[in-house]
């Protein structure tokens, strides 16, 4: 007897076949239509969770596989795979990138699980290391995964001391371009500087891009209380007009 999950997965790629034969935006979709899409209902998804809300998880992650299951009937017409080649594929890279739970080997912690994830990776694949991280990714994640493929290979400073000398090894830099006035100099240099700030981020035990959306989400909160409680327009304030409410907005907070 089919279970629940089962049957309702099934019925989904009816849905999809349904919508892809007889609607005619479903019709005219293709993988390149779809890709602003996805990225924008991922985001949506990581909101969602970043939140904690057990209803828009939800919908987020159903419209998250939605996709998946688009791409998979996509990949069904022009290149003779579906969903079930796809599932079949990925249970077998599963079981095989697991031979401490499938197989004999004994990995202590989740950091060796890791590790040796990465090494089959490299081993099935015979690719670069850091080939498996996608240059489509945004800039920040990218660097907090090249890093982490470095670190796989014992390419890593051994202490955050280290790290934070670097941060002030590159800040000097960057103010000595500065000084230079050539932008793509200063460029460089501030790019590095960020490098060097998502490794600290990294050595912390901090994901830097969910730091950087908290401050984002801060800024907002405060910009927002200003604007409601400025007597004009924040343009029509001075700038010690505008720091009050911002003081205001930062102690509110911590009320």
């Amino acid at each position: 007897m089919m279970d629940a999950t089962a049957a309702g997965f099934l019925r989904l790629l009816s849905i999809m076949d349904d919508l892809r034969e007889k609607c005619p935006w479903d019709n005219k979709q293709n993988f390149e239509s779809l890709r602003p899409l996805t990225l924008e209902e991922c985001y949506e998804m990581l909101e969602a969770i970043e939140q904690g809300q057990p209803g828009p998880i939800k919908e987020e992650l159903g419209d998250v596989l939605l996709h998946i299951v688009f791409y998979a009937r996509l990949t069904r017409e022009q290149f003779g795979f579906g969903m079930k080649e796809v599932m079949e594929a990925l249970c077998e890279k599963l079981v095989r990138r697991h031979p401490h739970i499938y197989a004999d080997l004994n990995l202590d912690d989740a950091d060796a699980v890791k590790r040796n994830w990465e090494k089959l990776k490299l081993a099935e694949k015979k690719r670069g290391l850091l080939d498996g991280v996608p240059d489509s990714l945004p800039s920040l994640l990218k660097a907090m995964r090249m890093q982490d493929k470095a670190r796989q290979v014992g390419f890593d400073w051994e202490h955050p001391s280290q790290v934070l000398d670097k941060i002030h090894e590159e800040l000097g830099e960057l103010e000595a371009a500065i000084q230079s006035g050539i932008q793509s100099g200063i460029q460089e240099e501030f790019g590095d500087l960020l490098f060097a700030m998502v490794n600290y981020a990294r050595f912390l035990g901090l994901d830097a891009d969910s730091a950087l959306n908290k401050a984002n989400a801060k800024f907002r909160s405060r910009l927002n209380y200003m604007e409601a409680n400025a007597d004009q327009p924040l343009s029509e304030l001075g700038i010690d007009e505008m720091e009050k409410l911002w003081q205001k907005a930062k102690n509110g907070e911590k009320h």
